[in-house]
C-alpha cells in the first residue's frame, strides 16, 4: 500500500471566536475530551506511517512549539515554523516547498478527526493525481466550501461560500484535508496570502490537473466555533470520533425516494417538481445522531424512457440534497437504476432498455453502496412505500419497513411482507430507534 510519510498542519488562526470559551490560546490547542485537538492529529497520522510534520503557527506560535518539542515524544520529528505575517491557509505551505518532501498530508490545526489516511494516500496514488480533497456531504451545505465532481471523481468545479440564495449545488463539501503532490504546486508559489480552495485548487483545475475527490463517510469536524465544539465534544464521548470504526462495517438505513422522502407526483422529471414530505429531515436527523448511514435506493426509469436526461436527475437529486440541508439533514449517497425492461415509449433511450440486476428489486444498489460505504446490511434497514422495496429488502438481507406515504405498499406487485408498517418516515424513524434501543 502506497503511504504518505509526512504531515503539513496549519495553524496560524487566533481562534477569536473561541476565546470567550477556552481563553488566550491556539485553536490547534483547545482540548476535545481533555487533550488537544493538535494532540489528536498527530497520533492519527503516527498510526497511519506519518514520520514527520510541519506545523505553521502564527498566533501564539510559542504555545505550539513548547507543546510538540521536537515530536519524539508523539513518535515523529516535528518543526514549527512560524509565520510572522498572516499568508492565509496555504501561502506558507507553498512559500516553503523546497523544504517539504515530494507528497505530504495537509490538516487545518481546528479540524477534530478519525479518518484512515493510508487508505486516503492509496486512493490519491491509484488515481493518480496531484491533489487529493476529503470530501463529504454535511448539515449545513449553505455556508460550506463545495465542490462538483464527475463520475470518476474528478473535481471539475469548485463553489466556495457563501453561496447565493438562489442557487442549488450537490452536498459534497471540501472538508480541508488534503493529499499534494510538492511539484504540482511549484507554479502557484509566489509571495503574500494564498488559501487552497480560492486559489490553488481552482488553478490546479484549471491548468488540468488531476484534482480528485475522495468521498469518505469517516468522522471528519471542524471545531472553530464553540456551538461546532461542542458537538465535536459530544460526539467524542458518544463514541462516533473512533478510528477503529473507520474499517468496520456500519449500519444503515436504506431508503426509497419518490413517496418516501418526497411527495409523490409519478415520473418526477425536474427538480421543480421535488417537494419533501413533512418530518422527513427531523427524521433523517434522528437516524444521523443514532449512527445509521443514511442511504437513497431509487428506480429511475425516466431516463431509460426518455421522459429526463441524467442531467435532469441529478439536477433533482442537488434539489433534494439541498433542501434537506436546510432542514439539518444529509444522505451518505444516492444510488439509482436508469434502465427499463420494457420498450415501446417515444423518445426512449434503447440501450437501457434492458433487464438488470440494479432495478428494484434487484440488489445490486444495495451491494454496490455495502462495498463504498463500508455497510453491513445484518444491521441495516429498508423503507420505502412500495413491495420491491420490501422484496428488495428481503433479498438482500435487510430488515423492512413500508410506509403508508406515497402507495403505501398497496401496488400488489410483489408478496413480500414487511417487518413493519409505518403511517410515514418520522413514525418509521421512530420505530427503528425503538428496535435498536430494545437491541442494546
Amino acid at each position: 500500500m502506497e503511504t504518505v510519510g509526512h504531515l503539513v498542519i496549519v495553524a496560524g488562526g487566533k481562534g477569536t471566536r473561541l476565546s470567550a470559551l477556552v481563553g488566550d490560546i491556539p485553536k490547534a490547542l483547545v482540548p476535545v475530551g481533555g487533550k488537544p485537538v493538535l494532540q489528536h492529529q498527530l497520533e492519527l497520522a503516527v498510526g497511519a506511517g506519518v514520520r514527520s510534520a510541519t506545523i505553521f503557527a502564527g498566533f501564539l506560535a510559542d504555545q505550539i512549539a513548547a507543546f510538540v518539542g521536537d515530536g519524539s515524544r508523539f513518535g515523529m520529528r516535528i518543526d514549527v515554523r512560524v509565520e510572522d505575517e498572516p499568508l492565509g491557509n496555504a501561502g506558507a505551505v507553498l512559500q516553503s516547498l523546497d523544504t517539504l518532501p515530494p507528497r505530504f498530508f495537509v490538516m487545518y490545526g481546528d479540524v477534530m478527526m478519525a479518518v484512515d489516511l493510508a487508505r486516503m494516500a492509496q486512493a490519491h496514488h491509484s488515481a493518480g493525481a496531484a491533489f487529493t480533497a476529503f470530501v463529504h456531504p454535511n448539515d449545513h451545505p449553505f455556508d460550506s466550501d463545495l465542490v462538483e465532481a464527475d463520475a470518476q471523481g474528478r473535481v471539475t468545479q469548485l463553489h466556495n461560500a457563501p453561496h447565493a440564495p438562489d442557487r442549488i449545488y450537490a452536498n459534497l463539501v471540501n472538508a480541508a484535508l488534503y493529499v499534494v503532490e510538492r511539484d504540482a504546486l511549484r507554479s502557484f508559489a509566489r509571495p503574500g496570502k494564498q488559501d487552497f480552495t480560492k486559489d490553488v485548487m481552482p488553478c490546479l483545475i484549471a491548468c488540468g490537473a488531476k484534482v480528485l475527490a475522495y468521498r469518505s463517510a469517516d468522522y471528519i469536524k471542524d471545531m472553530g466555533t464553540p456551538e461546532r465544539l461542542a458537538r465535536v465534544e459530544a460526539d467524542l464521548k458518544n463514541g462516533k470520533i473512533d478510528l477503529a470504526a473507520s474499517g468496520k462495517l456500519r449500519a444503515a438505513v436504506f431508503l426509497d425516494r419518490d413517496g418516501t422522502l418526497n411527495v409523490e407526483k409519478g415520473f418526477l422529471a425536474s427538480a421543480e417538481g421535488l417537494e419533501l414530505l413533512p418530518g422527513v429531515g427531523a427524521a433523517l436527523k434522528a437516524l444521523r445522531q443514532a449512527g445509521y448511514s443514511l442511504v437513497v435506493i431509487t428506480n429511475q426509469p425516466v431516463i431509460a424512457r426518455g421522459e429526463a436526461s441524467e442531467d435532469d436527475v441529478a439536477a433533482i437529486h442537488r434539489r433534494l440534497e439541498w433542501d434537506l440541508g436546510k432542514e439539518g439533514a444529509y444522505l451518505d449517497a444516492v444510488y439509482l437504476c436508469p434502465h427499463h425492461p420494457d420498450k415501446g415509449f417515444p423518445g426512449e433511450r434503447p440501450e437501457l432498455k434492458i433487464a438488470c440486476d440494479c432495478r428494484k428489486p434487484g440488489t445490486a444498489m444495495v451491494e454496490q453502496a455495502c462495498r463504498d460505504l463500508a455497510l453491513d446490511p445484518r444491521l441495516s434497514w429498508m423503507i420505502g412505500d412500495q413491495t420491491r422495496d420490501i422484496e428488495l429488502a428481503r433479498r438482500a438481507g435487510l430488515r423492512s419497513v413500508v410506509v403508508r406515504t406515497g402507495t403505501g405498499g398497496s401496488d400488489g406487485r410483489y408478496s413480500a411482507t414487511p417487518d413493519f408498517i409505518a403511517d410515514d418516515l418520522s413514525a418509521a424513524a421512530r420505530l427503528i430507534l425503538e428496535q435498536k434501543k430494545a437491541a442494546a
